[in-house]
């Protein structure tokens, strides 16, 4: 008989988090960031949908709002467009959010999907990551995993989105000290809400030490400590008619040199 496998998140302490959010300004980063995507398409979209955990964020704009659950509150093929806002780094299963997306999309409709990725927040993994090996002998989970940039594109084929494109905004975000880096993070409902964290207190000598360790390994030269946001953005289109195809291999009917005005030098047999 086989285990079911452990999920990713704590649903209940990731609701707490958010609902004690002050001001989710990674959210609104991500709001500003789908607004900026969808000027540069050269498109009217007329129902768009958004998947977030802090509608507030979103007010007064002219779309249907709902929550990241497991099960998205979306009718197929209901939306000409769809905003998943900040939410999926935290899905236990991130394709079954795409696909549910995929399938409320109508034909030639767009999906935008944000969230962090990459190196985000590697130098708190870090000094963490040390700070408890040296103190307390082991380590436990504290910073979300952040998927590849490249894994996070090849799940909008693996799902049939059209024409997909993942790329990244890399910021950097600087803090006082650890304490107010701990607390933005909080304010925007991103605290650890990992299932496998640890769930006792830990020693203020772990934070002491991982704000050392910080400091000195990445703080900047007036005393602040900066922190590597990779704001990932997913684009794919569902499959529609009008959509543009690549050709068959074998069916071109110009030569690539030809195209380029440039000599064809062929390879030795």
């Amino acid at each position: 008989m086989t285990s079911a496998p452990r999920r990713l998140t704590d649903r209940t302490a990731l609701s707490r988090h958010r609902a004690r959010a002050q001001d989710p300004f990674l959210h609104r980063l991500a709001r500003d960031e789908a607004q900026d995507r969808l000027s540069l398409v050269n498109r009217t979209f007329t129902k768009i949908a958004v998947v977030t955990p802090f509608p507030q964020v979103w007010e007064g704009a002219d779309a249907h709002i709902v929550p990241d659950d497991d099960t998205l509150a979306l009718d197929p093929q209901a939306h000409d467009c769809i905003i998943h806002a900040m939410a999926l780094h935290w899905a236990d299963d991130p394709v079954g959010q795409l696909i549910q997306c995929h399938r409320a999309l109508q034909p030639d409709g767009l999906l935008l999907a944000i969230l962090p990725g990459g190196r985000s927040f590697h130098e708190l993994r870090s000094v963490l990551t040390q700070a408890e090996s040296e103190i307390l002998g082991g380590l436990s989970p504290r910073v979300l995993p952040m998927a590849d940039i490249r894994d996070l594109g090849a799940l909008l084929q693996r799902v049939g989105l059209a024409l997909p494109v993942a790329d990244a905004d890399t910021l950097t975000l600087t803090y006082r000290d650890l304490a107010h880096m701990a607390r933005d993070l909080r304010d925007s409902g991103e605290s650890n809400a990992l299932d496998a964290r640890l769930r006792t207190a830990t020693p203020r000598t772990v934070f002491a030490r991982a704000a050392a360790l910080y400091a000195d390994t990445f703080g900047t030269a007036d005393g602040r400590l900066p922190a590597t946001l990779d704001l990932i953005t997913l684009t794919g289109w569902a499959p529609g008619p009008g959509q543009p195809r690549p050709l068959r291999p074998g069916t071109a009917t110009e030569r690539l040199a030809h195209a380029l005005n440039s000599a064809e030098t062929p390879l030795p047999d």
